[in-house]
Parts: C-alpha cells; sequence; structure tokens
C-alpha cells in the first residue's frame, strides 16, 4: 500500500510517526510522512524540545504532494494524536482530497483522548471535535477501552460486560466507522493479568486476550493502529489483523521489557513486525 500519515515526530524514541513509520516500511508498504509537531522526544518525558508546526504548514506539506499528482495512488491515510481542531481540520482535508482521487482510499483514525487512571491528557474541546467531527469521517478507528466509553457516552471500562463493551462499539459504529479495534479491553470476566483486544467489523466480532505485561510505555497505540491498518487492508479479515497486530505488539512489548527502557523496542523486534508469530488466536464473539 501507499500510506499518507499525518502524526507527530520525535527525533529520540518512537511515537507519531517515528512509531508507525518503520513498522509499515518493515511490512513493505510506502509512507508518505506527513509531521504535525517535530520533538526532541515525546512529552511523557515532562520535558522536549522542538516545533509545534502551524496548521497552514502541514497543509502546505499536503499540498506539495497532491501538486506532484500523486493522491490518487494512496489507499488509506493514517492519523494519531491531534493537539488541535485547526489541525484535524488539515487532515480532514487531506482525506477528502485523497478520497476524491482514489474513491476506494480509506481513513485510519486513531482517536487519541486519554486512558485508563490518566483520564483525558489532550487539551479542552479535542474530544468532542474528534466525536463529533473526525470519528463520524473514518472508516477504521482504533480507540482504547477508554475511548471507547467517551465516544459512545456509555461506561463500560469500571466492570462492564464485553457484551455492554459491544454495545458500545455498535454504537459508535452507527456514527460512521465500519471498522473498529479497541485495545486494553478489561471487563467483567478478564481473567486474572489479562486484557483483551476487541475488533468489530461488518463481518463480526472478535476478541483476542493477551497477559498484561507491567509496562506501559508511550507508542504502542501509534504502532497498533499502523499495523491493525495494514494487516486489515491486506487481508480484508479482522479475526487475521487483530491476531497478527497484537502478536506483534505483544513481541515489541517484551523486547522494551527485556532491555528496561521506556522507548519501545521496534527495531530489536522488526522480525515480529515483518513476519507476526502465531501466538495468539482470535475467538469469535458473534
Amino acid at each position: 500500500m501507499k500510506i499518507l500519515s499525518i502524526q507527530s515526530s520525535v527525533a529520540y524514541g518512537h511515537v507519531g510517526n517515528s512509531a508507525a513509520t518503520f513498522p509499515l516500511q518493515r511490512l513493505g508498504h510506502e509512507v508518505w510522512p506527513v509531521l504535525t509537531v517535530h520533538f526532541s522526544n515525546h512529552t511523557g518525558y515532562g520535558a522536549w524540545r522542538g516545533p509545534l508546526l502551524a496548521p497552514t504548514d502541514v497543509a502546505d506539506v499536503i499540498t506539495g504532494i497532491a501538486e506532484r499528482g500523486v493522491l490518487g495512488e494512496a489507499d488509506a491515510v493514517l492519523s494519531g494524536y491531534q493537539g488541535d481542531p485547526a489541525v484535524g481540520a488539515v487532515i480532514l482535508d487531506a482525506v477528502a482530497q485523497v478520497r476524491a482521487a482514489n474513491p476506494g482510499a480509506r481513513y485510519c483514525c486513531d482517536p487519541v483522548m486519554g486512558d485508563v487512571g490518566r483520564g483525558m491528557f489532550v487539551r479542552p474541546g479535542i474530544p468532542e471535535y474528534l466525536r463529533d467531527e473526525v470519528v463520524p469521517r473514518a472508516d477504521i478507528i482504533t480507540p482504547n477501552h477508554f475511548e471507547l466509553d467517551f465516544l459512545s457516552g456509555r461506561t463500560t471500562v469500571s466492570g462492564g460486560t464485553l457484551d455492554e463493551v459491544l454495545t458500545a462499539v455498535d454504537a459508535v459504529r452507527d456514527q460512521g466507522p465500519r471498522d473498529v479495534l479497541v485495545t486494553s479491553v478489561l471487563h467483567a470476566d478478564s481473567p486474572a493479568e489479562t486484557l483483551d483486544v476487541v475488533a468489530v467489523s461488518d463481518a463480526g466480532a472478535w476478541a483476542v486476550t493477551t497477559p498484561l505485561l507491567p509496562i506501559s510505555p508511550n507508542g504502542c497505540g501509534d504502532v497498533t493502529a499502523a499495523l491493525y491498518l495494514a494487516h486489515l487492508s491486506e487481508t480484508g479479515s479482522p479475526a487475521t489483523a487483530v491476531e497478527r497486530t497484537t502478536s506483534s505488539v505483544f513481541a515489541i512489548l517484551e523486547a522494551t521489557l527485556a532491555a528496561g527502557t521506556r522507548e519501545i523496542q521496534l527495531v530489536a523486534a522488526q522480525d515480529a513486525i515483518a513476519a507476526p508469530p502465531e501466538r495468539f488466536v482470535a475467538r469469535r464473539l458473534r
């Protein structure tokens, strides 16, 4: 595939495009990374340097790509953290341009806004903008469990059943996106020290259960969105896509845990990205 990926970038470590580009390339796909920021490192360190690019600058880069006459070759648009509605508007305009040139292109949005235990960590107004303007225009979304609850207007994180999680997914799918991948799902029936990843499409719903590792590094959501987009587009099977994605991400987390670092070990785990191990099997939920 050829993927227009509009995300942040860091020089040190792996988040945003710095997390998504290499795995996609390792799978054999062309990536056109458009940067929304270029920081020294991710903001989880508490200090960083580098520019936050103006929305007009981001739009200029996309215009330059369009002037090459290649937007019709793009198979997908991928986006992650959107720190400003103006940047979100630029992304949506890019999606519209790509779809106009290639009606078969799909938009995959990772609606980054918050997490369990942290609450919302984006600027006020961003969650509502994602819910009301961005998610309805996406074909594929990859929220975590906390973000799913916000997008659906339901509360399933604390003691909700898996059926209630699926009802929340259906509510979000009714807004527009047909394919939903929910990460870090904890429900009332979850075995101890495990979590689920749930994939839902028009064809049905599936879940993969993985061990819960004692780390939560930045960038895993960015990798997950990129890999799921790639595997779903290649295979057309949500079950296969969630199996391959979770197997690769789990291998990355294991390598990161073994290295004792706070930066995900994409290079060390690249073989598990290029050829996902057959580690997890998706079970059909409906």
